[in-house]
């Protein structure tokens, strides 16, 4: 099934049900079928296998054409997942954060092959398509990461990774937005990311569930991966190309970290981490490096306002979204203190 979560023109959040192109509103089509589900991705996730099976039903009214489908006027996509219940995101593809570090003059990192890791980011700074309105300061080197994210539909608590697949209820896109240079400056305290990466983080287009992905399943001994072609294009120009399967930690073993001694919820959001050259940072370091060795120029380059970033992934759509700059200008960049340690004489 494909998921959706979407505003009423009375602004009312709605979870659908994606069916031959068309939006069925879970709930109306449930009362139809004389079945209960709930109105919101949040209550329906909270069901877990009992509202998936009823869905079902659901989806099978939809496709014999026994439902009526939401208006097209009446659409506006949020978040699969709107106000996620917490959000994680990991570290999991190797290619990247080796790169990343070799353009920064380091070496790999030996703790990366040990075990996986991740970070907590603003779990409702959350998007959908659309607009993405940052501030000035997030245009400072604004960047996007092309991303997948797992969305838990069954709690649990120290999840072993062979039984981890069991809790995930689908499968999106996702594109954690990165203001570098925020980033970079507050991460010296050797605290964070925090302000460079708190201000949006898109979803999208739909939650899609593990039953979809069986096409391109590939069994491992550390647990599933997906062949799933991941791309970006920025202003419609292909900038990044890579694919899912190339996760050197699998969600089963980030699921298993993550839960170690804590409840995951229905509705916890855990992303994969950035596809190796699935974002600026990688690719104008690589870029960087290369034309030092030509002894030629580089400009880098980075997400402006009135930009379009679109993030693509086989099996779960396309996320479009357009950067506006916040109408004021408002920087905390240009309110630094000064170090007490650059102003002695």
């Amino acid at each position: 099934m494909k998921l959706v979560s979407y505003k009423t023109p009375a602004h009312k959040q709605r979870v659908g049900l994606l069916c031959d192109g068309q939006v069925f509103d879970l709930q109306a089509g449930g009362d139809a079928c004389s079945v209960t589900l709930p109105s919101t991705m949040r209550e329906f996730l909270r069901q877990g296998e009992r509202g998936m099976q009823t869905a079902r039903f659901v989806q099978r009214a939809a496709s014999e054409g026994k439902l009526k489908a939401v208006p097209g006027k009446h659409l506006s996509l949020l978040s699969p997942v709107p106000e996620p219940t917490s959000c994680r995101d990991a570290y999991a593809f190797r290619s990247h954060v080796a790169a990343a570090r070799r353009n920064r003059g380091l070496q790999m990192i030996a703790e990366f092959d040990q075990f996986p890791v991740f970070y907590f980011t603003n779990h409702l700074a959350v998007f959908g398509e659309g607009d993405i309105t940052v501030e000035s300061d997030h245009l400072q080197e604004l960047d996007f990461e092309l991303e997948c994210a797992a969305v838990i539909g069954k709690p649990g608590k120290n999840i072993p990774a062979a039984q981890a697949g069991s809790h995930i209820a689908g499968f999106m896109i996702m594109n954690d937005f990165s203001a570098r240079r925020l980033q970079m400056e507050e991460m010296k305290l050797s605290l964070g990311p925090a302000k460079g990466k708190d201000f949006a983080t898109a979803f999208g287009p739909w939650l899609v569930t593990p039953d979809e992905l069986q096409p391109y399943r590939i069994d491992g001994a550390n647990g599933v991966t997906f062949d799933l072609r991941m791309t970006a294009r920025h202003n419609g120009r292909l900038i990044s190309d890579g694919n899912l399967k190339e996760m050197t930690w699998t969600f089963a073993e980030i699921i298993d970290r993550c839960s170690y001694g804590v409840d995951l919820h229905a509705g916890d959001v855990i992303g994969s981490g950035t596809v190796g050259t699935g974002c600026y940072l990688e690719l104008n370091g690589t870029r960087a490096a290369q034309a030092r060795t030509k002894g030629e120029a580089f400009q880098p380059v980075w997400l402006q306002a009135g930009d379009t970033i679109e993030l693509e992934i086989t099996g779960l759509g396309l996320l479009r979204n357009r950067i506006v700059k916040a109408p004021r200008d408002y920087s905390i960049l240009a309110r630094k203190k000064t170090s007490p340690a650059q102003t002695q004489v």
